[in-house]
């Protein structure tokens, strides 16, 4: 019950091709052999170069610009808004405390 089931080797079932057999192949010395016919140059690339004009430079650096002041404004209101929470919840545990407080000294 506890011992853990290994699983079996399934059986193929599809159709099984026999291995290949590697024939030897003759060794030529290079004394034999033609010499390398000479390498056709690689072709350049068909990529356009990128360049940067002052226009679109200024547009970068405005866009960002654009995305750091959205970024920090929306993290510095997230700030704000866990401190006013925990503002509110520190000014609630006061009174809840003067609160209980109070009702233990009337009796």
């Amino acid at each position: 019950m506890f011992r853990p089931k290994i699983p079996t080797m399934p059986t193929p079932t599809g159709q099984v091709t026999p291995p290949v057999v590697v024939e030897p192949t003759t060794i030529v010395s290079a004394a034999q052999t033609a010499p390398p016919a000479p390498v056709a140059p690689a072709p350049a690339p068909s990529r356009p170069t990128v360049q940067l004009t002052p226009g679109t430079a200024l547009a970068l650096v405005g866009g960002g610009t654009a995305v750091v002041l959205v970024v920090g404004a929306v993290l510095v209101s997230m700030l704000l808004a866990v401190a006013i929470t925990g503002a509110s919840v520190a000014v609630c545990a006061v009174v809840l405390r003067s609160l209980l407080a109070s009702e233990t000294k009337r009796r």
